[in-house]
Protein backbone atom coordinates (compact mmCIF):
# COMPACT_ATOMS: atom_id res chain seq x y z
CA UNK A 1 0.00 0.00 0.00
CA UNK A 2 1.30 3.45 -1.02
CA UNK A 3 1.40 6.54 0.84
CA UNK A 4 1.30 5.51 4.51
CA UNK A 5 1.52 8.43 6.68
CA UNK A 6 2.07 8.09 10.73
CA UNK A 7 0.13 10.73 12.20
CA UNK A 8 -3.70 10.51 12.48
CA UNK A 9 -6.28 12.67 14.39
CA UNK A 10 -5.54 13.08 18.13
CA UNK A 11 -9.13 11.10 18.88
CA UNK A 12 -11.28 9.78 15.92
CA UNK A 13 -14.01 12.15 14.98
CA UNK A 14 -17.47 11.27 14.98
CA UNK A 15 -20.33 12.22 12.19
CA UNK A 16 -22.30 15.03 13.66
CA UNK A 17 -25.67 13.52 12.94
CA UNK A 18 -25.33 10.71 15.64
CA UNK A 19 -28.62 9.29 14.99
CA UNK A 20 -30.25 5.61 14.60
CA UNK A 21 -28.92 4.46 11.32
CA UNK A 22 -31.70 3.96 8.69
CA UNK A 23 -33.32 0.45 9.03
CA UNK A 24 -32.86 -0.59 5.39
CA UNK A 25 -29.58 -1.06 3.84
CA UNK A 26 -30.26 1.57 1.33
CA UNK A 27 -26.60 3.07 0.44
CA UNK A 28 -26.88 5.95 3.28
CA UNK A 29 -24.71 3.92 5.82
CA UNK A 30 -21.14 3.18 5.79
CA UNK A 31 -20.86 -0.44 4.82
CA UNK A 32 -18.52 -2.12 2.99
CA UNK A 33 -18.66 -5.66 1.17
CA UNK A 34 -14.81 -6.46 1.20
CA UNK A 35 -13.68 -7.77 4.12
CA UNK A 36 -10.45 -5.53 3.83
CA UNK A 37 -12.55 -2.97 5.88
CA UNK A 38 -13.60 -5.50 9.07
CA UNK A 39 -10.06 -6.58 9.35
CA UNK A 40 -8.88 -3.94 11.80
CA UNK A 41 -10.34 -2.70 14.92
CA UNK A 42 -11.90 0.68 15.62
CA UNK A 43 -11.09 2.17 11.79
CA UNK A 44 -12.38 5.48 10.85
CA UNK A 45 -12.41 7.72 7.76
CA UNK A 46 -11.13 11.10 7.50
CA UNK A 47 -9.02 14.19 6.09
CA UNK A 48 -5.39 13.42 6.67
CA UNK A 49 -3.81 16.27 8.38
CA UNK A 50 -1.14 16.18 6.18
CA UNK A 51 -2.85 16.07 2.63
CA UNK A 52 -6.38 17.06 3.48
CA UNK A 53 -7.29 14.16 1.33
CA UNK A 54 -10.02 11.32 2.39
CA UNK A 55 -8.08 8.55 4.14
CA UNK A 56 -9.20 5.46 5.99
CA UNK A 57 -7.04 5.29 9.52
CA UNK A 58 -6.26 2.23 11.43
CA UNK A 59 -3.78 0.92 13.64
CA UNK A 60 -0.97 -1.76 12.35
CA UNK A 61 0.55 -2.56 15.73
CA UNK A 62 1.77 -0.39 17.57
CA UNK A 63 1.69 2.06 14.63
CA UNK A 64 -1.32 4.77 13.51
CA UNK A 65 -1.33 4.82 9.55
CA UNK A 66 -3.82 6.89 7.55
CA UNK A 67 -4.55 4.55 3.96
CA UNK A 68 -5.80 7.44 1.17
CA UNK A 69 -8.99 6.23 -0.18
CA UNK A 70 -7.78 6.32 -4.13
CA UNK A 71 -4.70 3.68 -2.86
CA UNK A 72 -7.18 1.59 -1.27
CA UNK A 73 -9.53 1.51 -3.83
CA UNK A 74 -6.42 0.51 -6.52
CA UNK A 75 -4.87 -2.05 -4.07
CA UNK A 76 -7.73 -4.15 -3.92
CA UNK A 77 -8.74 -3.35 -7.76
CA UNK A 78 -12.56 -1.79 -6.29
CA UNK A 79 -13.95 -0.79 -9.21
CA UNK A 80 -15.60 2.76 -9.39
CA UNK A 81 -19.40 1.27 -10.31
CA UNK A 82 -19.19 -1.43 -7.32
CA UNK A 83 -20.89 -1.28 -3.95
CA UNK A 84 -17.65 -0.82 -2.23
CA UNK A 85 -16.74 1.93 -4.81
CA UNK A 86 -19.74 3.86 -4.11
CA UNK A 87 -19.23 4.05 -0.77
CA UNK A 88 -15.65 4.89 -0.83
CA UNK A 89 -16.70 7.83 -3.46
CA UNK A 90 -20.09 8.78 -0.58
CA UNK A 91 -17.52 9.18 2.08
CA UNK A 92 -15.08 11.31 -0.21
CA UNK A 93 -17.95 13.38 -0.59
CA UNK A 94 -19.28 13.01 3.13
CA UNK A 95 -16.25 14.57 4.78
CA UNK A 96 -16.57 17.76 3.45
CA UNK A 97 -19.83 18.18 6.11
CA UNK A 98 -18.61 15.84 8.98
CA UNK A 99 -15.73 15.56 10.77
CA UNK A 100 -15.35 11.62 10.35
CA UNK A 101 -17.60 8.67 9.80
CA UNK A 102 -16.80 5.06 11.01
CA UNK A 103 -18.38 1.75 9.93
CA UNK A 104 -21.93 2.02 10.45
CA UNK A 105 -22.27 5.09 10.22
CA UNK A 106 -25.41 7.27 8.64
CA UNK A 107 -23.79 9.31 6.13
CA UNK A 108 -24.46 13.01 6.22
CA UNK A 109 -28.12 14.15 4.58
CA UNK A 110 -26.65 16.29 2.61
CA UNK A 111 -25.19 13.52 0.44
CA UNK A 112 -29.45 12.83 -0.89
CA UNK A 113 -31.06 15.94 -0.43
CA UNK A 114 -30.11 19.61 -1.06
CA UNK A 115 -32.91 21.12 1.73
CA UNK A 116 -31.99 17.91 4.61
CA UNK A 117 -29.10 19.02 6.76
CA UNK A 118 -27.01 16.47 9.22
CA UNK A 119 -26.70 19.19 11.77
CA UNK A 120 -29.39 21.60 13.75
CA UNK A 121 -29.25 25.57 15.04
CA UNK A 122 -30.54 26.19 18.45
CA UNK A 123 -33.84 27.49 19.21
CA UNK A 124 -31.96 30.45 19.59
CA UNK A 125 -31.05 31.27 16.66
CA UNK A 126 -34.66 30.26 15.45
CA UNK A 127 -35.90 32.57 17.60
CA UNK A 128 -34.07 35.05 15.88
CA UNK A 129 -34.68 34.61 12.31
CA UNK A 130 -38.24 34.52 13.31
CA UNK A 131 -37.91 37.78 14.57
CA UNK A 132 -35.94 39.00 11.94
CA UNK A 133 -38.05 38.39 9.37
CA UNK A 134 -41.13 39.61 11.13
CA UNK A 135 -39.63 43.00 12.20
CA UNK A 136 -38.86 43.34 8.23
CA UNK A 137 -42.72 42.82 7.72
CA UNK A 138 -43.36 45.57 10.14
CA UNK A 139 -40.30 48.05 8.64
CA UNK A 140 -42.39 47.01 4.75
CA UNK A 141 -45.62 48.45 6.17
CA UNK A 142 -44.42 51.35 7.25
CA UNK A 143 -42.94 51.79 4.32
CA UNK A 144 -39.22 51.75 5.70
CA UNK A 145 -38.39 48.11 4.51
CA UNK A 146 -35.18 47.01 5.85
CA UNK A 147 -33.39 44.26 7.65
CA UNK A 148 -32.64 44.07 11.53
CA UNK A 149 -30.11 41.94 12.13
CA UNK A 150 -28.36 42.59 15.43
CA UNK A 151 -29.78 39.51 18.22
CA UNK A 152 -30.14 42.16 20.86
CA UNK A 153 -32.27 44.43 18.82
CA UNK A 154 -34.18 42.27 17.46
CA UNK A 155 -35.30 40.92 21.79
CA UNK A 156 -35.84 43.93 22.45
CA UNK A 157 -37.92 45.04 19.51
CA UNK A 158 -39.95 42.16 19.13
CA UNK A 159 -40.89 41.59 23.36
CA UNK A 160 -42.85 45.76 22.63
CA UNK A 161 -46.55 45.22 23.09
CA UNK A 162 -46.69 47.54 20.25
CA UNK A 163 -44.58 45.58 18.03
CA UNK A 164 -47.13 42.97 18.46
CA UNK A 165 -49.75 44.86 17.58
CA UNK A 166 -47.87 45.87 13.78
CA UNK A 167 -46.81 41.95 13.70
CA UNK A 168 -50.55 41.13 13.55
CA UNK A 169 -51.30 43.70 11.39
CA UNK A 170 -48.18 43.54 8.87
CA UNK A 171 -49.36 39.89 8.12
CA UNK A 172 -53.14 40.77 7.37
CA UNK A 173 -51.76 43.10 5.09
CA UNK A 174 -48.63 40.82 3.88
CA UNK A 175 -51.90 38.01 2.72
CA UNK A 176 -53.73 41.07 0.89
CA UNK A 177 -50.96 42.11 -0.93
CA UNK A 178 -50.22 38.49 -1.97
CA UNK A 179 -53.81 37.99 -3.27
CA UNK A 180 -54.13 35.44 -0.32
CA UNK A 181 -57.11 37.93 1.23
CA UNK A 182 -56.36 39.59 5.06
CA UNK A 183 -58.88 37.01 6.00
CA UNK A 184 -55.95 34.15 5.12
CA UNK A 185 -53.01 35.45 7.21
CA UNK A 186 -52.34 32.81 9.10
CA UNK A 187 -50.70 31.05 5.86
CA UNK A 188 -48.31 34.18 5.87
CA UNK A 189 -47.85 32.51 9.67
CA UNK A 190 -46.79 29.67 8.11
CA UNK A 191 -44.62 31.03 5.50
CA UNK A 192 -42.77 33.17 7.83
CA UNK A 193 -42.27 29.95 10.11
CA UNK A 194 -40.71 27.96 7.38
CA UNK A 195 -38.82 30.38 6.07
CA UNK A 196 -37.44 31.34 9.74
CA UNK A 197 -36.81 27.70 10.27
CA UNK A 198 -33.74 27.71 7.17
CA UNK A 199 -32.64 31.24 8.15
CA UNK A 200 -31.84 29.67 11.54
CA UNK A 201 -29.61 27.56 9.53
CA UNK A 202 -27.22 31.20 8.77
CA UNK A 203 -27.66 32.49 12.03
CA UNK A 204 -26.50 29.88 13.17
CA UNK A 205 -23.40 29.76 11.13
CA UNK A 206 -23.13 33.77 11.83
CA UNK A 207 -21.77 32.96 15.42
CA UNK A 208 -19.76 30.24 14.07
CA UNK A 209 -18.12 32.24 12.03
CA UNK A 210 -16.88 34.25 14.93
CA UNK A 211 -14.53 31.93 15.80
CA UNK A 212 -13.02 32.83 12.23
CA UNK A 213 -12.98 36.66 12.77
CA UNK A 214 -11.11 36.03 16.28
CA UNK A 215 -8.26 34.07 14.28
CA UNK A 216 -7.71 37.27 12.25
CA UNK A 217 -7.99 39.57 15.38
CA UNK A 218 -5.05 37.79 17.19
CA UNK A 219 -3.07 36.91 13.55
CA UNK A 220 -3.50 41.03 12.77
CA UNK A 221 -2.51 41.80 16.54
CA UNK A 222 0.77 39.35 16.22
CA UNK A 223 1.33 40.86 13.38
CA UNK A 224 1.80 44.79 14.49
CA UNK A 225 3.62 42.92 17.94
CA UNK A 226 6.05 41.50 16.05
CA UNK A 227 6.57 44.46 13.30
CA UNK A 228 10.04 44.74 14.14
CA UNK A 229 11.38 41.31 13.84
CA UNK A 230 11.68 40.16 10.46
CA UNK A 231 12.01 36.40 10.47
CA UNK A 232 8.73 36.54 12.30
CA UNK A 233 6.93 38.69 9.93
CA UNK A 234 8.13 36.74 6.96
CA UNK A 235 5.44 34.61 7.96
CA UNK A 236 3.02 36.78 9.80
CA UNK A 237 2.58 38.68 7.05
CA UNK A 238 1.32 35.96 4.61
CA UNK A 239 -0.86 34.24 7.27
CA UNK A 240 -3.03 37.69 7.52
CA UNK A 241 -3.17 37.87 3.93
CA UNK A 242 -4.77 34.13 4.11
CA UNK A 243 -6.72 34.62 6.50
CA UNK A 244 -8.38 37.76 5.14
CA UNK A 245 -9.22 36.13 1.83
CA UNK A 246 -10.70 33.17 4.59
CA UNK A 247 -12.83 36.04 6.29
CA UNK A 248 -13.63 38.00 2.72
CA UNK A 249 -15.01 34.87 1.23
CA UNK A 250 -17.21 33.82 3.97
CA UNK A 251 -18.56 37.43 4.40
CA UNK A 252 -19.51 37.31 0.56
CA UNK A 253 -21.22 34.05 1.35
CA UNK A 254 -23.65 35.62 4.49
CA UNK A 255 -24.01 39.05 2.37
CA UNK A 256 -25.75 36.98 -0.71
CA UNK A 257 -27.66 35.06 1.70
CA UNK A 258 -28.89 38.73 3.20
CA UNK A 259 -29.34 39.89 -0.37
CA UNK A 260 -31.20 37.10 -1.13
CA UNK A 261 -34.19 37.31 1.78
CA UNK A 262 -34.01 41.18 1.65
CA UNK A 263 -37.60 41.84 0.35
CA UNK A 264 -40.09 39.86 2.36
CA UNK A 265 -43.10 40.13 -0.32
CA UNK A 266 -40.25 38.42 -2.61
CA UNK A 267 -39.88 35.53 -0.26
CA UNK A 268 -43.75 35.27 0.43
CA UNK A 269 -44.65 35.22 -3.35
CA UNK A 270 -41.78 32.85 -3.69
CA UNK A 271 -41.17 30.78 -0.44
CA UNK A 272 -40.44 27.44 -2.29
CA UNK A 273 -37.31 29.14 -4.29
CA UNK A 274 -35.85 31.08 -1.55
CA UNK A 275 -35.84 28.28 0.65
CA UNK A 276 -33.86 25.98 -2.29
CA UNK A 277 -31.60 29.32 -2.40
CA UNK A 278 -30.56 29.27 0.91
CA UNK A 279 -30.26 25.90 1.77
CA UNK A 280 -27.13 25.78 -1.19
CA UNK A 281 -25.91 28.53 0.56
CA UNK A 282 -26.11 27.25 3.75
CA UNK A 283 -24.04 24.01 3.07
CA UNK A 284 -21.71 25.91 0.96
CA UNK A 285 -20.90 28.07 4.17
CA UNK A 286 -20.94 25.30 6.70
CA UNK A 287 -18.16 23.13 4.35
CA UNK A 288 -16.37 25.96 4.35
CA UNK A 289 -16.44 26.60 8.49
CA UNK A 290 -16.18 23.10 9.09
CA UNK A 291 -13.15 23.37 7.21
CA UNK A 292 -11.85 26.00 9.66
CA UNK A 293 -12.69 24.55 12.51
CA UNK A 294 -9.55 23.09 13.35
CA UNK A 295 -7.18 26.02 12.81
CA UNK A 296 -9.67 28.07 14.92
CA UNK A 297 -9.56 25.61 17.95
CA UNK A 298 -5.88 25.84 17.57
CA UNK A 299 -6.12 29.34 18.07
CA UNK A 300 -9.41 29.85 20.62
CA UNK A 301 -7.14 30.26 23.64
CA UNK A 302 -3.83 31.85 22.35
CA UNK A 303 -2.85 35.38 23.80
CA UNK A 304 -1.69 38.05 21.19
CA UNK A 305 1.44 38.50 23.16
CA UNK A 306 5.10 37.41 23.14
CA UNK A 307 5.65 33.54 23.28
CA UNK A 308 7.06 30.28 22.42
CA UNK A 309 4.68 28.74 20.70
CA UNK A 310 3.54 32.01 18.30
CA UNK A 311 6.06 30.66 15.88
CA UNK A 312 4.92 26.79 15.50
CA UNK A 313 1.31 28.39 15.07
CA UNK A 314 1.96 30.78 12.35
CA UNK A 315 3.44 28.51 10.53
CA UNK A 316 0.78 25.17 11.08
CA UNK A 317 -2.30 28.10 10.45
CA UNK A 318 -0.27 29.11 7.14
CA UNK A 319 0.49 25.24 5.94
CA UNK A 320 -3.49 24.91 6.75
CA UNK A 321 -4.55 27.47 4.75
CA UNK A 322 -2.18 27.80 1.87
CA UNK A 323 -3.53 24.98 -0.20
CA UNK A 324 -7.12 26.70 0.32
CA UNK A 325 -5.76 29.60 -1.51
CA UNK A 326 -2.93 28.66 -3.97
CA UNK A 327 -2.33 30.21 -7.06
CA UNK A 328 -4.09 27.90 -10.09
CA UNK A 329 -2.83 27.90 -13.74
CA UNK A 330 -5.33 26.72 -16.07
CA UNK A 331 -3.73 25.35 -19.18
CA UNK A 332 -5.53 24.46 -22.63
CA UNK A 333 -4.30 21.16 -24.07
CA UNK A 334 -3.60 21.03 -27.70
CA UNK A 335 -5.93 18.03 -28.21
CA UNK A 336 -8.87 20.60 -27.49
CA UNK A 337 -10.97 21.10 -30.35
CA UNK A 338 -10.17 25.20 -30.79
CA UNK A 339 -6.57 24.08 -30.43
CA UNK A 340 -6.22 27.62 -28.43
CA UNK A 341 -2.65 27.30 -26.65
CA UNK A 342 -2.83 29.73 -23.47
CA UNK A 343 -2.52 29.33 -19.85
CA UNK A 344 -4.02 31.65 -17.32
CA UNK A 345 -3.63 32.30 -13.71
CA UNK A 346 -6.00 33.00 -11.31
CA UNK A 347 -6.50 32.61 -7.39
CA UNK A 348 -8.59 29.67 -6.90
CA UNK A 349 -9.82 29.22 -2.94
CA UNK A 350 -9.89 25.23 -2.36
CA UNK A 351 -11.84 24.22 0.53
Amino acid sequence: MNDIEDSPPETPPLSIDEGTPPSVDDGKVVKFEHKFFTSFPRVFFALSEQTRQPALFLKMGDIDVALPLPGIQREFMIADDSVDGRMLHKIAEALEYVRGLRIGDPLPKELFSSSAASWSPSGRHVTIAYQRLTMQLVTWLSGDEHVISNPEELMQVANDPTAQKKINAAFSEAAECIGLGRGRKQEVVTYIERMAQELSYIEALRDRFKAVLMVQQKVQGLWRLYGYERSMLEIADPVARLIELAVRQLREGFDDADAQTGEILAILQNIDNQIKFISSARNILYRRLLSLDEISTKWKDVSVKHSEIIPDLLRDTYWFLAPRFMQVKEWVLATQPNRERKKTASRGMVW
